[in-house]
């Protein structure tokens, strides 16, 4: 077999030629396996099953506040769960390893028991995406009813630290939003004071009220307009009452006893009542200077009656006595007009002082825009955070009153711990098999080493050109008489097999 290169027929005939040897050491080792697994020690699994609950209240009414991945959740859990300051309290309260417990470390018997635990995730169906639907908690120990019962506190430890970590972190959330959210209100508060003095500084030029101080100021310079038109015509009335005046004052002393006429009056007012014609055709009776020529226009009828009359008064030395009714009538309307004038002077400089400060305000509207929207932006920037941190702190308190209450996302047992009847370690079938299959690979081998050694055989032509270097010149088949069932009973020779040599 060194020297020549196999075949698959050559494999078939190794393994026809050395079946019972291969067949009887795999039966040998599968009754090895079998009495080797009823001498070694049994371990019993307790399993229990757990799924993940989700919460009893819909997500989109309160978002859970605890947004880490279960299956993360469930690796951080496990480390806690099964470290050596929770797993050695279970060995002393079961009493575990009382035997070994002299002799190995404590930490080796905290290890054993760690591997004895298994958490394995329960796989989600196929297509149904979503988080981790459960896990189940394995035990193996060499009691059933420790196992069972060291199953069910580990598994309680699981409901109870998740339900602690949740509760734990919405309440931790709840507090820091609760706390950001007071430091909102400050700067919120401050914004809006900034804002508030700010309006109370520059009050009426703001910019919101830019279209409003326009207007005014059109107002105002129409309203100064007239009042100009009306100071106009008041000097212009207080000229010619004075020139009048001065026209009787002289008539007067010219004629100290007679009656003065005035050519002039009938003349001012026709004036008068055009003037007024003109005014009522534009403005109502209560305008001002509709009334104004309507008091000028009885003055001057008045006037202009008294002149008519023949003056029996004997003169009289003192001034008051010789001056006329009508030269005292146009110093009253001349006083009545200086008053007027003055009252027209102060109402139009009111009015320039107004337009004065309401074209500062339009003209300062700018610069005020500028400072105004930098903090209107802040204050809703400050608004703006404030409002969705009292969002959140509202949703995180709904959410840890649901932690607290326990209808949030919690673990739930669908199969208790088992009681196991049958041992899980040693399995008999399988230590039976492995010896099978075992002893089979022996077999395998001596076979492959008894053929190796094998070198006087000779069962093919490779084997004769191996053995003797010589090449092969002719071939005789194998004859075998074979007795014919012909009437002649003649003996047929037939070859069956070829015979090199």
């Amino acid at each position: 077999m060194a020297d020549k290169e196999l075949g698959l027929n050559d494999y078939i005939s190794i393994l026809r030629r050395r079946w019972p040897l291969i067949l009887t050491l795999g039966i040998l080792g599968s009754v090895c396996g079998y009495m080797v697994s009823r001498y070694l020690p049994k371990r019993y699994t307790s399993q229990t099953l757990v799924l993940v609950q989700q919460p009893t209240v819909p997500v989109d009414y309160v978002r859970p506040v605890v947004s880490q991945d279960i299956t993360q959740r469930m690796a951080a859990m496990q480390q806690q769960i099964l470290s050596r300051t929770r797993l050695q309290p279970i060995i002393q309260q079961f009493g575990l390893y009382q035997k070994d417990a002299a002799r190995v470390p404590e930490d080796q018997l905290v290890e054993n028991l760690r591997k004895a635990i298994t958490v394995s995730p329960v796989l989600n169906m196929a297509g149904t995406g979503g988080g981790l639907p459960g896990f189940t908690v394995s035990v193996t120990l060499d009691d059933p009813h420790l196992a069972q019962q060291i199953c069910s506190s580990i598994t309680s430890m699981f409901m109870e630290k998740n339900l602690q970590l949740r509760q734990e972190q919405a309440e931790d959330t709840t507090q820091f939003l609760g706390k950001q959210l007071e430091q909102a209100k400050t700067n919120l508060d401050e914004q809006d004071s900034k804002l508030a003095d700010f309006e109370r500084r520059y009050m009426g030029s703001l910019p919101d009220e830019q279209q409003t101080n326009f207007n005014i100021l059109v107002g105002l310079t129409s309203q100064l307009e007239g009042t100009r038109s009306a100071l106009d015509r008041a000097q212009q009335d207080k000229a010619y009452y004075e020139s009048v005046l001065s026209q009787q004052l002289t008539a007067t002393q010219a004629n100290p006893g007679g009656a003065l006429p005035d050519p002039t009056m009938e003349q001012r007012l026709a004036a008068l009542e055009q003037s007024l014609q003109v005014l009522r055709s534009k403005y109502t009776d209560s305008y001002p200077d509709v009334a104004k020529i309507k008091n000028d226009i009885a003055v001057l009828k008045e006037t202009m009656a008294h002149s008519e009359k023949p003056n029996t008064t004997p003169p009289d030395n003192s001034e008051k006595a010789v001056e006329p009714p009508q030269v005292r009538q146009l110093r009253e309307q001349i006083r009545l007009l200086d008053e007027a004038v003055k009252r027209q002077e102060l109402q139009q400089k009111q009015m320039q002082d107004k337009i004065d400060v309401y074209e500062g305000r339009l003209q300062a509207v700018p610069a005020i825009e500028q400072e105004y929207k930098e903090l209107t932006r802040d204050y809703q920037t400050a608004l703006d955070f404030y409002n969705d941190l009292l969002r959140k702190r509202t949703q995180s308190v709904m959410a840890t009153d649901l932690e607290r209450r326990q209808q949030g996302e919690q673990f739930l047992v669908l199969d208790p711990a088992n009681l196991p009847e049958r041992p899980s370690y040693p399995n008999k079938r399988l230590f039976a098999f492995g010896g099978f299959a075992g002893g089979l690979s022996l077999g395998v081998a001596i076979a492959a080493l008894f053929e190796f050694r094998d070198s006087s055989s000779v069962r093919s032509e490779l084997d004769v050109e191996s053995s003797t270097r010589l090449p092969v010149l002719a071939t005789i088949p194998l004859l075998t008489a074979k007795a014919s069932t012909a009437k002649g009973g003649f003996v047929e020779l037939r070859p069956s097999a070829q015979r090199r040599a």
